[in-house]
């Protein structure tokens, strides 16, 4: 982005002054010190008799500031969001070779082979909220019809 700015200095009726710059950085630091360059050629060379209003300068800080705390904001979440990646990635590399349990409303029950496949039994278990002595699970077919109660002893 480039920024050219021509001022006209008031005590030299005809006199003007060209001045151009490059910005090529995007960082709040770069546009922060840029921004601050020309406040500071803006007042400069103002009018006297035609001051810049305070407000628009509150503004204008506030405005710049804002975008500063935003880009802060982003590399933040950046680094956090990197940082649970590689947790993920720790905690399911622990996994490998290990059995696990998951969330689930279906076990696959039978024994023996079907026309040379093998069917097992899936591996279940049961969270409880409390402390039981004895559990009953009702195991049912595909059609919902009851094959067998299943009791668990503690």
């Amino acid at each position: 982005m480039s920024i050219a700015v021509t001022t006209t200095d008031p005590t030299n009726t005809g006199v003007s002054t060209t001045s151009s710059s490059s910005l090529t950085g995007s960082n709040a630091a770069d546009l922060q010190s840029s921004f601050l360059t020309l406040l500071v050629a803006q007042l400069k060379n103002q009018d006297p008799t035609n001051p810049m209003e305070n407000n628009e300068l509150t503004s204008q800080l506030a405005q710049i500031s804002t975008v500063s705390g935003i880009e802060k904001l982003n590399t933040t979440l950046g680094s956090i969001s990197g940082q649970i990646d590689n947790s993920q990635s720790l905690q399911a590399s622990n996994l490998i070779g290990h059995g696990v349990m998951i969330p689930g409303t279906t076990v696959l029950a039978g024994t023996g082979s079907e026309e040379g496949a093998v069917t097992t039994t899936t591996p279940f278990g049961v969270e409880l909220q409390q402390a039981a002595d004895k559990v009953t699970a009702t195991i049912t077919d595909k059609m919902v019809r009851l094959c067998a109660p299943l009791i668990l002893v503690n």
